[in-house]
């Protein structure tokens, strides 16, 4: 059997192994290091950015955009109108049905805060391809426009929310019984196809409506609707 040098004990020779190895791999690693960095590497592993907010999750860039200008406008309309200075409701008809186009936007915090599917309509045709807009009484389509939402009642379709138009281009709201209200053929998440028309009226899933419903009701002031292209 070998003997250990003399003055080197079992204890000091496994030391003496291990600072060996961690010189090594110390060294290996500053080598490494140095090659990465000159390489350019480690430029690309950046720490992982916040992800969106879950409300925003699925919306695209552009429209995330387009609703911020959007709501740069709408909260100075409720300011210089006594309009609820927090939430408002955007409708972008520009999107396809099935997709979310209905969003509530809190104005104070500048965010999305909910979204869902909601109807145009059909302009008195059996199925409308593209879009179409009017404010004559019976037309059946879609005005563009800010909205006064109203008060509630029970309707045709059950529960329901008065507008009133406040453009040009939706004035005839009241008169030709555009409301807010749910329908069971609009589908509470998106769908791969367009839902289901309407005849003017900006309809949503009725589950979707009830979550409207508490913040209509809680608002001491009037809530806008905005519809837009």
């Amino acid at each position: 059997m070998e003997s250990l040098p003399l003055g080197v004990s079992p204890t000091a020779n496994g030391m003496k192994k291990l600072v060996i190895t961690a010189t090594i791999i110390l060294s290996l690693g500053l080598i490494a290091y140095a090659w990465l960095s000159g390489s350019g590497t480690l430029k690309k592993i950046a720490p992982k950015l916040p992800v969106a907010a879950d409300k925003e999750k699925g919306i695209s860039t552009t429209t995330l955009q387009k609703l911020k200008n959007k709501a740069v406008l709408a909260k100075s309309f409720t300011e210089q109108n006594n309009y609820n200075g927090q939430i408002c409701f955007l409708v972008d008809m520009s999107l396809p049905s099935s997709q979310n186009r209905f969003f509530v936007y809190n104005l104070k915090k500048d965010t999305l805060q909910n979204s869902g599917l909601v109807t145009h309509g059909r302009c008195n045709e059996n199925w409308l391809e593209g879009r179409k807009y009017g404010n004559t009484v019976g037309c059946g389509c879609t005005s563009l426009g800010k909205y006064k939402v109203g008060y509630s009642y029970n309707g045709r379709f059950g529960l329901a929310f008065k507008l009133y138009g406040l453009d040009k281009t939706n004035n005839k709201a009241f008169e030709r019984y555009v409301v807010l209200h749910g329908h069971d053929c609009v589908p509470e998440t998106e769908t791969n196809e367009e839902i289901c028309q309407s005849d003017g009226c900006p309809t949503v899933a009725p589950g979707y409506l009830l979550q409207l419903k508490p913040i209509i009701n809680a608002s001491k002031k009037p809530v806008l609707l905005w519809i837009f292209e």
